[in-house]
């Protein structure tokens, strides 16, 4: 079914990089959800009428927030669809993942009236009038939105978009809370004295909350700026030490102004001795490749590295034995040597990954009292750097 609405109403759909498809996905995203989630209000909202459920009527208006949350995604498609500008160079891919957070807002707000209701459907219950034909459309609805689930999240991954998945994560939660629903109407037939129908409301009221919260997370953290994922950085950096000039990769930053809009920058590392029109052909074609497998616009500064000093070579072997026992994930770049009449000077920098036991100053400790022991005098010039963080610290 996915693969039929994207073949009629999606042109070119398979070409997911372009604006255009993109665009045309969350349209068929949000007008398709509008239209499940109108029908299934007006159909629980009928049935919860009926039967004097709040658990159905509570269902129904989170059915009608889902409307809404598509409504609102529908317009922030358009917006972030609109070409960069002076105001905003980089586009507003952005704008997706503020529309999503203005959907998690509604969830939050609808999430507390249904609330609000259940606890007084529990301080003053009424019956609740149960009917098989009912029971049956209720169950029916939950297949509507667990193939809404599956639809969304395809449609997600095929674009990458987080708030596709975020609302196909939202369907599933709105199984969960029809499921709680039904089996409130079904208690009620047979304990009418226990208050289960405002329980089931308040079971459901948590589940719009937590479908809120989550959204929310993913959102504030794309918004502030979450660490690129892994597997993108690692092929990223793979691509790069493909080429045999390359001797090392560090500091990649990745930049993320929304779905398909990514900027990046590394530092390569290349032999000091290599003719520098040859090193800038090599970063140059590596940039043009990353781009094209993975749409990253990646700029990458060139950081000479001496191979053919025997002593630099020495030290910097010595100084990465010494972190590769203190810890494997401690990393180190950029080594050089600065000699003088009375002593030397050990120039790098050490990545700290966040889960390292060892702090930034018993690292330090433990390298001055290793490379201290050589004849030579030998004094340390670190530069710690912590993710995006940087903090020096120099003993001299």
């Amino acid at each position: 079914m996915t693969e039929w609405l994207l073949k009629h109403c999606v042109k070119n759909y398979q070409n997911t990089d372009s604006e255009t498809v993109r665009t045309a996905y969350g349209t068929l995203s949000s007008v398709t959800g509008m239209l499940c989630n109108v029908f299934l209000f007006a159909v629980k909202f009928a049935i919860g009428m009926l039967t004097q459920s709040i658990s159905i009527t509570s269902d129904a208006f989170n059915n009608l927030s889902d409307c809404m949350s598509c409504l609102v995604t529908l317009f922030g498609y358009k917006l972030a669809a609109k070409p960069a500008d002076k105001e905003h160079p980089f586009g507003h891919g952005r704008m997706e993942y503020v529309v999503s957070f203005i959907v998690a807002i509604i969830i939050f707000i609808v999430g507390y009236e249904l609330f609000s209701s259940s606890i007084d459907k529990i301080i003053h219950p009424q019956s609740v009038i149960f009917s098989w034909p009912l029971f049956i459309i209720l169950a029916a609805s939950i297949l509507v939105k667990l193939w809404m689930s599956l639809f969304n999240k395809t449609l997600g991954r095929k674009i990458n978009n987080i708030g596709m998945i975020a609302t196909a994560q939202d369907s599933r939660n709105d199984v969960i809370a029809t499921a709680v629903t039904l089996l409130a109407l079904f208690l009620s037939k047979f304990v009418p004295s226990i208050p289960v129908d405002g329980i089931a409301g308040l079971i459901v009221s948590g589940f719009i909350f937590y479908s809120g919260y989550g959204i929310s997370k993913d959102i504030i953290g794309k918004l502030l700026g979450n660490p690129a994922d892994q597997k993108q950085t690692t092929a990223i950096k793979n691509m790069i030490l493909s080429y045999p000039e390359v001797l090392g990769v560090h500091d990649m930053i990745i930049h993320d102004y929304g779905p398909g809009k990514e900027l990046g920058s590394a530092h390569v590392e290349v032999d000091s001795q290599m003719n520098f029109l040859k090193a800038h052909d090599v970063v140059d074609q590596a940039e043009r490749k990353i781009y094209e497998k993975m749409h990253v616009m990646m700029t990458l500064h060139l950081d000479p590295v001496d191979t053919t000093n025997p002593v630099c070579n020495a030290y910097r072997d010595e100084t990465s034995r010494i972190l590769h026992e203190m810890d494997p994930n401690l990393s180190m770049h950029d080594f050089r040597i600065v000699s003088g009449p009375t002593h030397t000077n050990l120039v790098f920098d050490v990545m700290i990954p966040y889960e390292c036991k060892y702090t930034k100053e018993e690292i330090q400790k433990r390298l001055d009292e290793e490379l201290t022991k050589q004849a030579t005098q030998i004094y340390t010039v670190i530069t710690f750097d912590h993710e995006y963080t940087q903090e020096q610290e120099t003993k001299e």
